[in-house]
């Protein structure tokens, strides 16, 4: 049977030089191929018509623990784990998921080495080895990440929507799996998992019902060649598609609210309908259409009136998950206190909101300003990592026909009112679904979820009701939206006569510094601007902390009805806190970025504190600390480092124990004082003339230090703020055990973190290439094999400038000492394997790591934060990169085994290490074993900032003649 090539032409965007193809080979198997010539990375996905709602019934979770039992091993590649030791070693990475009605696997890896890398993915189809042993270890993985959601609220919410569905539809399943689905559950029926499993995979995998992508550097023809003699091996049964037509929820399950207690502190409101899924009128848009005005956040529009009553803090509006079975249309509203005694009258304002859209009608002109939107994004779309594109474009592969692959449903091209009208006359009150939850209905609640514990009540309402309910609700001025004057008509490029590589510096002054960088790559209409406004008065206690918070979640939110229609129209911003003060980033369409910037240095510069909206913030802030104690142990463990590392950083309770004495007086003053002195590092680059750059920036010093009632004045060189880092002692391990806040989560972790060095080329090399070859290795040996918990990770920790390794791992079978110490024992074993790397190995690791140095930026915003790192830390290395490359190729391998040997194994001289343990409820009596019996050769932090006082701090690169120099 010939290879079918399709003549189809593929829409893709005007400015994208890609070239692909469509093929089917004759075992079925429908494949996209993708050549980009200028790619550093190639990549494949490879999407499988097969998920959960395939999964037999008491075998919960089956699809789910297939996907993970893929990645073991095959017949071609029987070593455990080599798949994806082999990509990690090529500057790759891999990754996969189970969702309803699919399951992705897709990697990425140096473009040179893809055919080896896309030999070992096609055994995933071809002859998977899942060997016993491996199986009764991975369903503790499978059960592991399972525990790890326990209390994710998204979770629990999201399984609580099937559970109030019919149970004879595969929607009401759960999906992830555990040990009583996987284990336990099947021996009491005498099912042996693994062989159901094999069975499943034999009757569901079928060549027929997957979708590939391969993104390569070579030319289509080449590309076709590989993918033709690696994946023509692919088994095709014919299976038939999957069919789950028919809704998932009966009339029992409609109109209906169901009040939920959450873990975390929070009062949100998801009210859906199911509808007709969108899917099947992509070209019409009518989702789309209805999203963009339930949605909208400008004046007249429900969340702008939710905001003024003060009942709503954010909203959302869209449809679920994409299928042709069925679907669901969600508004998502997050409510305040007062907005949570008001459900009815909020619910009542939708359904108002619903009634004028569906009385006025559809829209052409609305309809033509969200085309014209869309196929703007769509023609201008940064170039993104070929990992993302190709499962983009295998997931739309399931979906759309192959001419609409790469556009989706992102453009509709079709206005047909009629079918626009019939989805929005679905968003009635008698097939809606109303979730709330909050903390206020604890003691409330008489019914339990089954696999995450949610504990939750049902209301049965009536159409009558729900009539009330909008009767009931304010007489606000509701309206359509107007037209978006954000919307770039001039998307022509700028012409500018110099081209430089890196960034320089266009302009100073007392109050300022310019970096400016024109486009010299990407060749967009786009543009970034960031204001990074550095003042003393920002961060010098936890109140100043927590005011210089609030200053910017106000502006923000004074903002947000003004720029919500810019972020429509492509242009996004932000204005952050910082440790030195806080920014203002611009980035998206360069044509009316300066009428947005200007309206947001206008707010700075006049702002006033409205008690209604200080009110609102400080609350949503309150929560936001309160709920620092709901954080998963691992983050836990993550921010007691950075406390225990970082000079000045203030602790999330004490912060919260200021808030609550702060009121709009107190910011006020606040503000003032926070403005008074300020210093301006200012990076502009993209669609942006030089002249332009420097006018930019003289309107903000005109506005904020020259006018007659401006607010500030420039900084002395003493007030110039730094960022500093302990430094941790040669030789010594520091030990930090504390309990989980949340004593309800069984999960414990650790974070063992290997301090190493200060920025510097030679040493960074040694450790980036250390933590390449470590990284796999690590995973396979304490996640796949000792199976300590499913987050087993080997990441490299860079806190502004000073670098080195940390090992972050969460488990509920181990506890925080055996862990600590299997850490340990890791870095032992791997000693040997350092030792024994053959030269050809090592050089191929040095050449992987090269490969992922010069890699290219691919879009504006990856360039601007690159160089944005090296003004904010002061380090200025522009050219990073080439140094480190030309570092890299001198590197020896003896170089690399004296790094380990002095700085990173257990017992080298230089070592300095931090273990931070959090413990979870399963290990409380191993903490009190744990503080009572130090590890030898330990040091024990009992107070973080004792500790931080008593320990020297490496200096800082903007000191001198660094970044703060005028």
């Amino acid at each position: 049977m010939a290879i079918e090539k399709s003549e189809v032409e593929i829409v893709k965007p005007r400015n994208d030089k890609r070239e692909y193809r469509r093929i089917v080979l004759p075992n079925s198997l429908e494949v996209c191929l993708i050549s980009d010539p200028d790619t550093d990375k190639a990549a494949a996905s490879m999407n499988v018509d097969v998920g959960y709602f395939c999964d037999p019934e008491g075998l919960e979770g089956l699809a789910h623990f297939l996907e993970h039992m893929l990645f073991y091993a095959s017949e071609k590649y029987p070593v455990e784990d080599s798949y994806s030791k082999f990509i990690a070693e090529h500057g790759g990475s891999t990754n996969a998921f189970t969702s309803s009605e699919n399951t992705n696997f897709y990697f990425d890896v140096n473009a040179d080495c893809l055919e080896e890398a896309l030999d070992r993915f096609a055994q995933f189809f071809i002859k998977p080895l899942m060997s016993a042993d491996a199986t009764i270890r991975e369903v503790k993985a499978v059960d592991s990440e399972f525990q790890k959601n326990l209390l994710s609220d998204f979770r629990r919410m999201n399984q609580l929507e099937k559970h109030i569905s019919s149970g004879d539809h595969p929607y009401h399943k759960f999906s992830t799996g555990s040990r009583e689905t996987l284990e336990a559950r099947p021996k009491l029926k005498g099912l042996d998992t693994r062989l159901e499993m094999i069975k499943f995979y034999e009757n569901n995998y079928s060549a027929n019902l997957m979708q590939l992508v391969v993104y390569a550097k070579e030319k289509l023809d080449d590309i076709q060649s590989l993918v033709e003699s690696k994946f023509e091996a692919v088994r095709n049964i014919s299976r038939n598609p999957f069919d789950f037509s028919g809704g998932p929820c009966l009339s029992e399950h409609l109109q209906v609210l169901v009040k939920a207690v959450p873990i975390k502190d929070c009062n949100k409101l998801k009210i859906t309908w199911p509808i007709t899924p969108g899917i099947r009128h992509y070209k019409e848009g009518p989702c789309g259409y209805i999203s963009h005005l339930i949605g909208h956040e400008g004046e007249g529009s429900l969340f702008s009136v939710l905001k003024k009553l003060g009942w709503a803090i954010s909203l959302a509006a869209g449809e679920g998950e994409q299928s042709y079975a069925f679907s669901f249309f969600y508004t998502i509203i997050e409510l305040t206190d007062a907005g949570q005694e008001h459900i009815d009258e909020t619910v009542g304002l939708l359904f108002k909101y619903i009634k004028l859209l569906q009385d006025f009608g559809v829209q052409k002109w609305i309809f033509d300003e969200l085309v014209a939107i869309r196929g703007t994004g769509f023609h201008y779309k940064d170039k993104i990592p070929p990992i993302s594109y190709a499962l983009r474009v295998a997931l739309n592969m399931q979906l759309y026909p192959p001419e609409d692959w790469l556009v989706g449903s992102s453009v509709p091209s079709n206005f047909a009112p009629d079918i626009i009208q019939k989805f929005l006359n679905e968003l009635t009150p008698s097939n809606v679904r109303i979730f709330c939850q909050s903390k206020k209905f604890e003691g409330l609640t008489n019914l339990t979820e089954p696999w995450y514990g949610t504990q939750f009540a049902v209301e049965k309402l009536d159409v009558l009701t729900l009539e009330k309910w909008v009767e009931l609700a304010p007489s606000e001025n509701l309206s359509l939206r107007k037209p978006n004057m954000f919307i770039p008509t001039d998307l022509s490029l700028k012409n500018v006569q110099e081209k430089v590589r890196y960034p320089q510096i266009l302009r100073k002054s007392p109050f300022s510094r310019l970096w400016y960088k024109s486009d010299t790559n990407f060749f967009t209409p786009k543009a970034v601007i960031r204001i990074d406004f550095n003042c003393p008065e920002s961060n010098y206690s936890p109140e100043a902390s927590v005011l210089t918070k609030m200053f910017t979640r106000l502006l923000m939110d004074y903002l947000n009805e003004y720029a919500y229609d810019a972020c429509v129209g492509g242009l996004s911003y932000g204005i952050n806190h910082t440790d030195t003060g806080f920014e203002v980033i611009c980035l998206g369409f360069s044509h009316k970025m300066r009428v947005l910037l200007d309206m947001i240095i206008s707010n700075i510069n006049s702002f006033e504190v409205r008690p209604d909206r200080f009110s609102v913030i400080k609350e949503s802030l309150k929560k936001k600390y309160e709920n620092y104690k709901f954080h998963p142990p691992h983050s836990q463990a993550m921010y007691y480092c950075s406390q225990l590392l970082e000079e000045h950083s203030w602790p999330w309770n004490e912060k919260l124990e200021v808030l609550q004495h702060q009121d709009p007086n107190h910011l006020s003053l606040f503000t003032i004082r926070l403005l008074r002195k300020a210093y301006l590092e200012c990076y502009i680059s993209g669609n942006i003339e030089p002249n332009e750059a420097e006018s930019i920036v003289e309107h903000i010093e005109e506005v904020l230090f020259k006018a007659s009632n401006c607010p500030s004045k420039p900084l002395f060189p003493s007030q110039h703020l730094t960022k500093r880092i302990v430094k941790l002692q040669d030789g010594m391990k520091y030990f930090y055990a504390v309990k989980g806040l949340n004593p309800s989560d069984e999960n414990s972790a650790v974070v063992n973190y290997i301090q190493v060095h200060q920025d510097d080329i030679k040493m960074n090399v040694k450790l980036q290439l250390l933590a390449l070859v470590v990284k796999q290795p690590a995973f396979h040996q304490l996640r796949s094999v000792e199976q300590l918990g499913y987050i087993a990770l080997l990441r490299q920790r860079n806190d502004h400038g000073v670098r080195g390794l940390q090992f972050i791992i969460q488990s509920t079978v181990k506890d925080p000492l055996h862990i600590d110490a299997r850490v340990n024992a890791f870095l032992g074993m791997f000693e040997n394997t350092l030792y024994e790397m053959s030269e050809e190995d090592f050089k191929s690791n040095v050449n992987a790591l090269i490969d992922l140095k010069l890699e290219k930026h691919k879009n504006l915003r990856e360039e601007a934060a690159f160089f944005w790192k090296e003004i904010s830390d002061g380090t200025l290395l522009f050219d990073r990169k080439e140094s480190e490359v030309a570092a890299l190729r001198e590197l020896k391998k003896e170089e690399l085994v004296e790094f380990f040997n002095s700085h990173v194994k257990f017992d080298a001289p230089q070592r300095r290490n931090l273990s931070v343990q959090v413990y979870g409820g399963l290990h409380l009596t191993e903490y009190k074993h744990a503080i009572d019996n130090l590890p030898p050769g330990s040091c024990q932090i009992t107070d973080i900032f004792s500790f931080r006082r008593s320990r020297p701090l490496y200096g800082s690169f903007k000191g001198g003649v660094g970044h703060m120099k005028l």
